[in-house]
């Protein structure tokens, strides 16, 4: 298995001595009061092999391939691929950087809807053979640049459509078309793809449609030429002789990075109760009466970290700093803002938070994936500093797993705070 480069561009704290998270937190926090008070991410490597764990113990059947654009940051990638799993790249840069880690182009899929030609030939040219393919103008490219390529078709689904809005992807009617194509074509076609996004109302339905599907298409190249265990025991026994492979991006990585951010501005404006749910209501009416709500706003919005905001994700309440000094123990009717005074850049519309001071700190967790289709990560769509970490036992797991962190011990920063 492939370890940690000799040089990476980044260090891993190693906690010692019952450091937790929170204290490596606590610290970059104290670090950051002396300075500018500038946001940053600090990421537990840990939790990318517990969830891993986790995937193995529910899906065992089920080869994970994990898609670049959710977190590409240089930690992520070299954790998963020493893990084995295989990656899906929407472009030629992605597809650069897995195998500069050492993924082999057979466990690399090149993806996206419309593919330039220079990827293509990028793709061709370093042996990455499973494309997946869109559309009869994408077929037809590819069997032109890279006729050794071996297709994946992707099926439209209604969870997707309702997603982007745009029917991307093969309707299951004209899969039989595209097969026959394929096959004038001289393409080998070895599988099929859908998506179903994080945001699905009804996942059952959806994989239930979307599997049954992909069954089809299976069928139908004979003749040419949770809820999910179940469904994929029924339609792809081992017995099939089919791969099952999955994209499974925020679930190994958004729960690995939490973000700090600071408070560098407050307004208090008459509260606006009609605006507040029933909970909140209720949560209110047990304290004494009120009729203030704060506006808080940050150092990081919707035009840096929490981008995902604006594809309609829900940004959950803040955890306030343990050392926040806050004015008393009440709550009061909040919202969150970023930095740019802009209406579009509120981050959570409201909630229920003691009385912070400008200075004080919010803790974001799950923020592993900004959730953006083009590319956009915590550690580069705003520049900050991103902290590795690593507990002692986690790191001894990683190694019985063959990740070999040996090589990059030189880079490790081995915290010991007195707690």
């Amino acid at each position: 298995m492939k370890g940690f480069p000799d040089k990476p561009n980044y260090i891993i704290e190693l906690l010692e001595g019952g450091v937790t998270l929170e204290d490596v937190i606590d610290g970059h926090i104290c670090e950051q009061d002396q300075v500018e008070k500038s946001a940053f991410v600090v990421g537990d490597l840990g939790a990318l092999m517990r969830q891993h764990t986790c995937w193995q113990s529910m899906v065992p059947q089920v080869q994970p391939y994990y898609p670049v654009k959710c977190n590409s940051s240089p930690a992520v990638i070299e954790v998963l691929a020493s893990l084995g799993l295989g990656f899906v790249c929407a472009n030629k840069a992605e597809v650069s950087l897995v195998l500069e880690h050492g993924v082999p182009p057979e466990n690399i899929i090149l993806s996206s809807a419309f593919k330039q030609l220079a990827h293509i030939k990028y793709a061709a040219k370093n042996g990455v053979l499973h494309l997946v393919c869109e559309n009869e103008a994408e077929l037809s490219k590819i069997a032109r640049l890279h006729p050794e390529a071996k297709l994946l078709l992707q099926l439209t689904t209604e969870a997707h459509a309702a997603e982007t809005s745009m029917p991307f992807g093969f309707s299951l009617k004209s899969c039989r078309h595209l097969l026959e194509m394929a096959k004038e074509l001289g393409v080998q076609v070895v599988g099929a793809a859908f998506h179903i996004p994080s945001s699905c109302q009804d996942p059952q339905q959806a994989y239930t449609h979307a599997l049954s599907d992909a069954r089809c298409v299976f069928d139908m190249g004979v003749s040419v030429e949770s809820a999910v265990r179940p469904l994929l025991d029924a339609y792809f026994p081992q017995r099939s002789g089919v791969q099952v492979l999955a994209q499974p991006g925020c679930f190994y990585v958004a729960s690995a990075f939490t973000l700090a951010v600071s408070v560098i501005g407050k307004e208090v404006v008459t509260c606006r109760w009609d605006s507040l749910s029933q909970g909140e209501m209720f949560e209110l009416f047990l304290l004494p009466f009120l009729d203030t709500e704060f506006l808080y706003y940050m150092n990081e919005g919707v035009y840096g970290s929490f981008s995902h905001k604006l594809l309609g994700n829900i940004i959950t309440t803040p955890l306030v700093h343990k050392h926040a000094l806050c004015v008393d123990k009440a709550v009061y009717p909040s919202s969150l803002w970023g930095p740019s005074l802009d209406q579009l850049d509120q981050v959570v519309e409201r909630c229920l938070l003691p009385e912070l001071l400008v200075g004080d700190w919010l803790l974001f967790s799950n923020m592993g994936t900004c959730g953006l289709e083009e590319f956009s990560c915590v550690s580069t769509c705003s520049q900050l500093p991103v902290y590795y970490t690593i507990s002692t036992p986690d790191w001894y797991e990683m190694q019985e797993a063959g990740v070999a962190l040996d090589s990059a011990m030189k880079n490790f920063s081995v915290l010991q705070y007195s707690v």
